[in-house]
C-alpha cells in the first residue's frame, strides 16, 4: 500500500472551515436576537452536523 503525503493547508482547511462556523455562530448568539439567532443557529447547527458526521456509517468497498 503506497501512501502520498497532502500538503499542510490541505489537511487542515475543513477544520478551519468548522471552527470559524463555529466562532461566527458564538458570536452571533452573542449580539443580539430576531436574525442574530438565526444566525447562530445556522453556523451551531452545521458545524455539529459536520461533527456527527463521523458518527455516519460508511459503505465499504
Amino acid at each position: 500500500m503506497s501512501h502520498t503525503s497532502q500538503p499542510m493547508w490541505r489537511i487542515f482547511v475543513w477544520p478551519m472551515v468548522i471552527a470559524l462556523l463555529t466562532a461566527a455562530g458564538l458570536f452571533a448568539a452573542l449580539l443580539g436576537d430576531g436574525l442574530w439567532d438565526s444566525l447562530a443557529w445556522l453556523g451551531l447547527g452545521v458545524s455539529a452536523a459536520f461533527g456527527l458526521l463521523g458518527f455516519w456509517p460508511r459503505r465499504r468497498q
